[in-house]
């Protein structure tokens, strides 16, 4: 009879084998939660600031002249942008999107609040800023976790990307 080269593994071999194969698998799930709960949150964070800033539809909208500034927070008037809406005396806006005393900025007012949220391209990447250190971090956890390394340099260019397009349109 001849030999086909195969050899049966032990009982216990291949039990030791089962249970590395269940701690990979094992590690790879932890991993891949953790960086979707770290890009969940990230989500979850923006979505506050960019649901008013996209979605504007039935928001009151304006511009707040800015008057006084602190250490995160800008105060200024608001004035509506259509006739007939309703002018508020002092609205709050964050200081990350104005250049100061003086600036004139497009907002769309929170409903039940005295917050402003910037409208335009700015305000929209600056809403979203949290999800892009989301994606920073979870692109390190990707690559070097997952070892999914072109997932994670994609994810992490992505988010530097949405980063410099917040700050670079906040500071033109």
């Amino acid at each position: 009879m001849a030999s086909t080269g195969v050899t049966k593994r032990s009982r216990t071999r291949r039990a030791g084998e089962s249970a590395y194969g269940l701690l990979l698998l094992t590690k790879n799930v932890a991993m891949g939660l953790v960086a979707l709960l770290i890009l969940a949150a990230g989500v979850w964070s923006s979505w506050d600031d960019a649901k008013p800033t996209m979605l504007t539809k039935g928001l009151e909208r304006g511009t707040v002249t800015v008057s006084d500034c602190g250490d995160e927070w800008c105060t200024g008037s608001f004035a509506p942008a259509r006739a007939g809406g309703e002018s508020h005396g002092r609205v709050r806006v964050d200081k990350a999107v104005t250049d100061g005393t003086g600036d004139r900025v497009p907002v769309a007012l929170k409903p039940g609040t005295d917050r402003a949220v910037r409208t335009g391209a700015a305000g929209i990447l600056h809403a979203w800023v949290p999800f892009g250190g989301s994606l920073l971090l979870a692109s390190l956890i990707v690559a070097g976790g997952l070892g999914l390394r072109r997932t994670g340099w994609t994810m992490g260019l992505l988010g530097a990307a949405l980063l410099g397009a917040s700050f670079a349109t906040l500071t033109l």
